[in-house]
C-alpha cells in the first residue's frame, strides 16, 4: 500500500539544487547571463532584503589544468557555468541555494543556525517498513517532476546563445541521472568529431567531492518531496559479497525469469525507463542526451567480463586503500599510482595501487559486475543501486579522511585535470559548489554512517587524553588564540590512530565555561565521549560574549 500510496502524495516543493534553475532557463537570463532569482521569503533577489545574500560576479579559478583536455572554448562545460551565466548568488554565512533559500549542508531552522547530524544506515538493518518507505521513495521520485529544475536538450551555440533556450522538464530521479550523464558526456567538436578524454566527475581528484555532493543534493530532494526531513541514504556494504545480495524483489529487484538482463516483474524498478544510455547516439548526432526514453533497466550480475572484473571486493582490498597516505599523485587521473582516489575509484590494483585500468577494482568493480545499466558511466545512474553503492564509497572516503585528517590543500590546486582543480566549480551544479568545499569529514555536512559509529570505529577517551588536550582549548581552528569571555561551546575531541578507524565526537551538550586564554576550568565532565572528526585536538565551536 505504501508503494501505491506515495505516488499520490502532495508536497510544497521548495528552492533546491540541480541544473538549470527553472527561473533562470529563459531568453532574459541566458542573455544577460545572470542568474539571481528572488527569495520568496522577502522578493529581494538571493534574499539580499534579509541579509541572505547577493547577487555576485562568478569568480572563476584561474590555476592552471592538466594536459588531458587540449582545447578551449569548445565545450559549455569549461569555466563552469559562465557560457551560460556570468552573475549568480552568493549566499552568506549558512544559507545555500540557487536563491539562498535554503540551508547549507548540515545546518537547519528558520536562520540556519540548528546544527543537524543524521545517520545513514546500513540497508539490511532497515526494518521492512523503512525499506519499504525508501523504496517508495524512490519510486516516487522516479514519477514526480522536478519543480525547480529543467535540463538542456541543447547546447549553448545550438541555443543560438541563448536567444532560442532549449530546456525540457524531468522527474526528480533523473534530473540526478541526467546530471550524472551531462558531467560525464564526451566533447562535441562538430562535424562526427569528439574528444572522449574528459569527464568532470571521474578518473581525477573530484570523483570523491562530487559525488559526495551529489548523494547530499539527491538526499535533500527526497527529504522534500516526501516531508521527511530525517530521511537518510543507506548503504550497501558490499565487501566479501559473493554474490548481489541486493538483487532480490525485496530489495533493489531480482533477476527477470526468462531474460536475465531484466528484472523481475514483481519488482517495481522493472517498470522503470532508462535515460541518457546511447552516447554514441548522442555523439554521431551532435546532441545532448534529452531524457527520452530509451528502454528498461539492465542488469545481470555476476555474468561479466572476468578478466576485468573476477570477484566483488574484499575487506582487505579496502583496509589496504585506507592505508595510502596519498590522496592523489602524478597525472592525477586514472593513470595515478598509489593514488587512495585512483584506487578506490578503481583504476588502481587494491592490492599494490599501482594503476591498470584494464581492471576494475573495488568502486569500479561493482559497476563492472552488475553487467548491465550500472556498466556504461553516463547512464549508470538509472539502476537505483547506484545511490546505495556510492554511499558506501563515500563511507570508504569519510573512513579515510577520518584515518589521515588531511589539511584542504591535500587535495590539487592545480595541474588537474579540467574542472577538478580544488576551486574549480562542480559541473553541473547550480548552486555553485567547489570542490574543495566537501573535502571534509561527512560529520561538518551534517551526516555520518551507522557502521562508523559501532565500537571498533570508536576509541576510549580518558580523563589524561582530555587532560593533554586542553592546552589547545582556546585555540580557534587556524590555531590562533582566542580572546578571553565567555565561550558558549561544543567541544571535539580527537583520540591517536591505534590500527582502526576512530575520529572524535561531539561532547553531549552546549557548556558555558569561563577562563583565560589557555586556562581551563580544572573539572570537566568527561563522561560519554566517544571518538569523532578529523581535528588534532580539541575543535571549539562557539559564540563569545564580551
Amino acid at each position: 500500500m505504501l508503494l501505491f500510496a506515495m505516488g499520490f502524495l502532495l508536497v510544497i516543493l521548495q528552492p533546491s539544487m540541480g541544473q538549470f534553475p527553472r527561473v533562470c532557463a529563459n531568453t532574459r537570463s541566458l542573455l544577460s547571463k545572470e542568474c539571481c532569482p528572488p527569495w520568496d521569503g522577502d522578493g529581494s533577489p538571493c534574499g539580499e532584503l534579509s541579509s541572505r545574500g547577493s547577487c555576485q560576479n562568478i569568480l572563476l579559478s584561474q590555476a592552471p589544468l592538466g594536459p588531458q583536455f587540449p582545447f578551449s572554448g569548445v565545450d559549455d562545460r569549461e569555466d563552469w557555468p559562465s557560457v551560460f551565466y556570468n552573475r549568480t548568488c552568493r549566499c552568506e554565512g549558512n544559507f545555500m541555494g540557487f536563491n539562498c533559500g535554503e540551508c547549507k549542508f548540515g545546518f537547519s531552522g528558520i536562520n540556519c543556525t540548528e546544527r543537524q547530524l543524521r545517520t545513514r544506515r546500513n540497508i539490511f538493518q532497515l526494518t521492512t517498513s523503512e525499506k519499504n518507505k525508501f523504496l517508495a521513495y524512490l519510486n516516487l521520485a522516479k514519477n514526480i517532476p522536478s519543480q525547480d529544475y529543467v535540463i538542456a536538450t541543447g547546447t549553448y551555440t545550438q541555443m543560438n546563445n541563448g536567444s532560442n533556450p532549449m530546456f525540457r522538464d524531468i522527474s526528480v530521479y533523473d534530473l540526478f541521472v541526467w546530471m550524472h550523464y551531462y558531467a560525464s558526456r564526451d566533447t562535441l567538436l562538430g562535424g562526427s568529431n569528439v574528444w572522449r578524454d574528459i569527464d568532470f566527475a571521474h578518473e581525477a581528484p573530484g570523483f570523491l567531492p562530487w559525488h559526495r555532493a551529489f548523494l547530499l543534493m539527491w538526499e535533500r530532494q527526497i527529504q522534500k518531496i516526501t516531508g521527511d526531513e530525517n530521511f537518510t541514504i543507506p548503504y550497501w556494504d558490499w565487501r566479501d559479497a559473493e554474490d548481489c545480495e541486493v538483487c532480490n524483489d525485496e530489495y533493489m529487484g531480482g533477476r527477470h525469469p526468462t531474460n536475465p538482463n531484466l528484472l523481475s516483474l514483481a519488482s517495481i524498478f522493472s517498470s522503470w525507463q532508462v535515460i541518457c544510455t546511447r552516447s554514441e547516439e548522442y555523439n554521431s548526432q551532435q546532441a545532448l542526451c534529452n531524457a527520452t526514453s530509451e528502454g528498461p533497466i539492465r542488469r545481470n550480475p555476476g555474468n561479466n567480463d572476468k578478466s576485468r572484473t573476477p570477484r566483488l571486493p574484499s575487506s582487505a582490498d579496502v583496509e589496504f586503500c585506507l592505508s595510502l597516505t596519498q590522496y592523489e599523485s602524478g597525472p592525477m587521473d586514472k593513470m595515478a599510482n598509489y593514488s587512495f582516489r585512483n584506487t578506490l575509484e578503481g583504476f588502481a590494483d587494491p592490492q599494490t595501487a599501482i594503476s591498470n585500468p584494464s581492471q576494475s577494482g573495488l568502486h569500479n568493480a561493482l559497476h563492472i559486475y552488475m553487467n548491465g545499466s550500472m556498466s556504461q558511466v553516463q547512464g549508470s545512474a538509472n539502476d537505483p543501486i547506484f545511490v546505495i553503492h556510492h554511499a558506501f564509497v563515500d563511507s570508504i572516503f569519510e573512513r579515510w579522511l577520518r584515518r589521515h585528517r588531511p589539511m584542504l590543500e591535500v587535495y590539487p590546486a592545480a595541474n588537474a585535470p579540467i574542472g577538478h582543480n580544488r576551486e574549480n566549480y562542480m559541473v553541473p551544479f547550480i548552486p555553485l559548489y567547489r570542490n574543495g568545499e566537501f573535502f571534509k569529514s561527512s560529520r561538518e555536512l551534517g551526516y555520518d554512517y551507522e557502521y562508523l559509529q559501532e565500537p571498533d570505529y570508536q576509541c576510549s577517551l580518558g580523563l589524561p587524553l582530555l587532560a593533554m588536550a586542553t592546552q589547545h582549548v582556546w585555540k580557534d581552528e587556524s590555531g590562533a588564540l582566542a580572546h578571553q569571555g565567555v565561550f558558549k561551546a561544543k567541544y571535539q575531541i580527537a583520540c591517536s590512530e591505534q590500527g582502526s578507524d576512530w575520529i572524535a565526537q561531539l561532547l553531549p551538550n552546549f557548556q558555558e565555561v569561563k577562563g583565560t586564554n589557555n586556562v581551563v576550568p580544572a573539572m570537566w565532565d568527561a563522561k560519554g565521549l566517544i571518538c569523532g572528526p578529523q581535528l588534532p585536538f580539541l575543535r571549539l565551536d562557539f559564540d563569545y560574549f564580551d
